[in-house]
């Protein structure tokens, strides 16, 4: 199944989070905090809305780090992605 986001949405799949602390301890899923890093699965087109002309400034593949609280979480086939609006993200990070 593809999903394919409407206007200025982005849907981003969270990157792997350490499962230890830096002393060896494996911290329980719901102990950790909720990942701000993913990575760009898909993208809508962009347009008008609300009046204004939004241009998309990320592609697929980028890499991005997001407001802590943005989105809404789905599953699609047994995998967890987030769905967020292009103005919830606050930088893409390059490597």
């Amino acid at each position: 199944m593809k999903v394919k986001p409407l206007f200025d949405k982005v849907v981003v799949e969270s990157l792997e989070k350490e499962e230890k602390t830096k002393s060896g301890f494996i911290l329980p899923s719901a102990s950790q905090e909720k990942q701000q890093m993913a990575k760009i699965v898909a993208v809508g087109p962009g347009g008008v809305i609300d009046g204004k002309e939004i241009v998309m400034q990320v592609k697929e593949g980028d890499t991005i780090l997001y407001d802590k609280y943005a989105g809404s979480e789905f599953k699609v086939d047994g995998k967890e992605f987030t769905i967020i609006r292009q103005s919830d993200i606050l930088a893409i990070v390059e490597e």
